[in-house]
């Protein structure tokens, strides 16, 4: 085998330090070459970001703010966009060295390659350092301040209780509306919703639309004007009005209405809330679905609400044949409930006595027994100040309209409740006199008993209706929340210097209390209906009763 001998290195001396190097085209070695040359020339080794405390969210130039965990890659990316000069080189690598969480540096290790000459690439690594400043975005900044909203929405209902709102506040809560909202503000016929930004009040009105009939108008006001740059500043309202026509309410259609849906009987009960109204003639099951478009046209009012129901008992029903989904007609026989009696309504009924028995139809036959206590209205005795009730033939008018079962026994046996809702707590009032759960029941005074009121009748509902638990969240009571309601439910051992109640009374009225006799049929909340309740800065607990 022939030996091949290798080929001659030709070196040459560096021109700085004189080490024999292969020849290159700046005629030097690599360390003089680093020496003579930085490539890292015009790229700063120290830079500031900007973070915001409140939001943890980084500015990420020119004017975004964006939410990075440490050492993630947003945050790199959001490094990497304040050096200047980068586009000059080729980035190779990029990464975190650990630094102190409390120390507000980020130490950031680049590596870059740069042509020096020609056919000449040089690579370095190096360091930049940034300084972490703490600030407000304007976001916060504009929570910090006080009445600095881009716009509100304002959401009113012309009826004189707050069941509305009660509800529509939990439907907020399930759909998660209420996440951009930044202050609530109650007034005398709704709530008051502000927003930082316009597209988040549209969505807020669209939502609304879709749940509960509404019309929505909107106007804008004009706080500034550049005239050099062409830009304004506007504030923008939208305001947003509900149907005055809550479920269980009497309704008198009119009379080109009621025509045009079959003509239906003028005398109806509306039965149903959504986006649209539902009205049923509890004589005939025959149903009028109104949109809201529909009813802004030739808009009326009710001429009975949920403050007019007395209870009355039934001694005997029986289903007539129709049927209407979950309604059946049936002819009742009724009797005012004697705690529901008044002087008035003795010296009006017939045959002079007290017991007097009205003959009605109604749409409950399915739910109703003889023995059952029902609500309704007792249209003998109204006094309605209405034109299109007054067109009507007095005649053919029942006496009685039947609206929902109730259940007095189990009220009265005042047992504490398993479950509880919660309430949006935003601007929520604080301190020893502190009053209102969230966004109902602020104002105090009499409007706070009236919504206490409102509140304890909505929850009634709730246990009452499957249905309409069936569309907010029920969370589970907590022990201590329960142990505190059965230590105020216990009666307190009076002192014998104020105690003016005799105490064979108070011991009758424990025993009638024991034996009351709880339905049988009442629709008790479920365990499975009931969720976890977490922990939630947006959100504070609201006790049921």
């Amino acid at each position: 085998m022939e030996f091949v001998p290798t080929p001659a290195v030709h070196r040459v001396l560096c021109a700085d330090c004189g080490t024999p190097i292969e020849p290159n085209s700046a005629n030097l070695c690599i360390p003089c070459l680093r020496n003579s040359v930085d490539i890292t020339e015009g790229i700063p080794k120290q830079a500031t970001i900007n973070f915001c405390r409140n939001c943890d969210r980084f500015l990420s130039p020119p004017a975004a703010w964006t939410i990075a965990e440490p050492e993630s890659r947003e945050l790199l990316a959001i490094c990497l966009k304040k050096l200047k000069g980068l586009n000059k080189v080729r980035l190779i690598d990029a990464g975190f060295i650990w630094t102190e969480p409390h120390s507000k540096r980020l130490r950031v290790k680049l590596t870059i390659q740069k042509e020096v000459f020609s056919s000449t690439i040089l690579q370095q690594i190096f360091e930049v350092e940034y300084v972490v400043l703490y600030g407000q975005c304007p976001d916060c900044a504009r929570l910090a301040a006080k009445n600095t909203w881009k716009a509100v929405v304002q959401v009113r209902q012309k009826v004189p209780h707050k069941r509305t709102f009660l509800y529509l506040e939990q439907l907020i809560l399930k759909n998660g509306a209420d996440k951009d909202t930044i202050s609530i503000k109650e007034t005398r016929e709704g709530l008051d919703f502000f927003y930082a930004q316009r597209n988040h009040a549209i969505k807020m009105t669209e939502f609304l639309n879709s749940v509960v009939p509404v019309r929505t108008k909107d106007s804008e006001q004009l706080l500034s004007r550049d005239t050099h740059s062409n830009t304004s500043n506007y504030k923008f309202t939208y305001s947003v009005e509900i149907v005055p026509i809550c479920r269980d309410d009497l309704v008198v259609l009119p009379k080109a209405l009621a025509r045009s849906y079959g003509n239906v009987n003028p005398l109806t009960v509306c039965v149903k809330v959504g986006s649209s109204v539902q009205f049923m003639d509890p004589t005939t099951l025959q149903t009028a679905d109104i949109p809201a478009q529909i009813y802004w046209r030739t808009p009326f009012e009710s001429i009975s609400n949920s403050a007019d129901l007395i209870e009355f008992l039934v001694l005997d029903i029986e289903p007539s044949g129709p049927t209407h989904g979950k309604y059946v007609l049936a002819d009742a026989q009724v009797v005012i409930n004697s705690t529901n009696r008044t002087r008035t309504q003795d010296m009006d009924t017939d045959e002079g006595g007290n017991d007097a028995i009205y003959h009605t139809r109604t749409h409950l036959g399915r739910f109703l027994q003889a023995g059952d206590t029902v609500k309704g209205y007792f249209l003998r005795n109204a006094n309605i100040n209405n034109a299109d009730y007054e067109k009507l033939d007095q005649s053919r008018l029942p006496d009685v309209v039947l609206v929902k079962k109730t259940y007095p026994a189990r009220r009265k046996r005042n047992r504490q409740r398993n479950w509880k809702l919660k309430s949006i707590a935003k601007e929520a009032e604080e301190g020893p006199d502190a009053f209102g759960r969230g966004a109902v029941g602020r104002r105090g005074g009499l409007d706070q008993e009236r919504v206490e009121k409102d509140y304890e009748n909505f929850l009634q509902e709730l246990e009452e209706d499957p249905e309409l638990r069936a569309t907010v969240n029920l969370y589970k009571a907590d022990a201590k929340m329960a142990d505190a309601s059965k230590k105020a439910a216990k009666p307190k051992p009076a002192s014998m210097d104020v105690d003016e109640t005799p105490s064979g009374a108070a011991v009758a009225d424990t025993e009638d209390t024991d034996n009351e006799e709880v339905e049988a049929d009442f629709p008790e909340v479920k365990a499975d209906e009931l969720l976890e309740a977490m922990d939630d800065l947006t959100i504070e607990d609201e006790h049921a009763a």
